[in-house]
């Protein structure tokens, strides 16, 4: 699939599921978005905005973003 084709609407509900579920994971143990993007090494503006679904992060964004918050990875991306 060429890079210029925009995602479907299936493929943003399901990144902003995604985001909802780091964002669920992130307040049960009482962190901040600022702690997990410090931990995570990216800034916070950039990590709200994979929490809000706005963007597709990285698989390795994604892994940081687990060990920051302390979860398997799967607990992030589980439909």
């Amino acid at each position: 699939m060429p890079r210029s084709v925009p995602p479907t609407d299936d493929v943003l509900a399901r990144r902003r599921r995604v985001g909802d579920q780091i964002r669920a994971a992130r307040l049960e143990r009482n962190l901040t978005q600022e702690r997990v993007a410090l931990d995570s090494g990216m800034d916070r503006p950039s990590y709200n905005r994979i929490e809000q679904g706005h963007v597709s992060p990285l698989l390795d964004s994604l892994i940081r973003i687990s060990d920051a918050i302390g979860v398997p990875l799967s607990q992030l991306v589980r439909e």
